[in-house]
């Protein structure tokens, strides 16, 4: 079931003249350790800082709250896994948030997909709510067939 849809749109120069104006100020305000050094690793830093700021105010608007409510920029972070996939991580009040909005016996999926074309980056985020099976299923535990 989903829980939540949310998406946004930034605009790459913008975040460059942010990051020009306010530098570590605007970094360490709204972005982890990781996501800055994921940013600052990359040749176009202008453009995944935007990518994960998308994603941020993708990720307020599927939790139903948008940046209000006790919801911290820090409280969304963006990584990757190896192959590349971004996954959206949360905490503190962002955590709560998700904990309220998922039913009982279920658990949060947060899926996330990022992408940019000069000057726009887009995020979309979707929350599904999987149940949580009693017995996972597993092939070393199948049940036995009768001969």
């Amino acid at each position: 079931m989903i829980l939540g849809i949310g998406t946004d749109l930034a605009n790459i120069d913008r975040i460059q003249g942010t990051l020009d104006r306010f530098g570590d100020r605007f970094r360490n305000r709204v972005f982890t350790a990781v996501e800055q050094a994921k940013s600052e690793r990359r040749r176009d830093v202008a453009g995944t800082y935007a990518k994960r700021w998308a994603a941020k105010e993708a990720c307020s608007k599927a939790l139903g709250t948008g940046l209000r409510m006790g919801i911290a920029w820090k409280d969304m972070a963006v990584s990757n896994l190896r192959s590349g996939q971004p996954v959206m991580h949360v905490t503190g009040w962002a955590a709560e948030r998700l904990a309220e909005m998922t039913p009982p016996g279920h658990e949060a999926i947060i899926h996330v997909t990022l992408t940019d074309d000069h000057p726009w980056a887009q995020a979309f985020v979707l929350i599904e709510a999987r149940p949580i099976s009693a017995v996972p299923l597993s092939p070393a535990v199948s049940p036995a067939v009768p001969d």
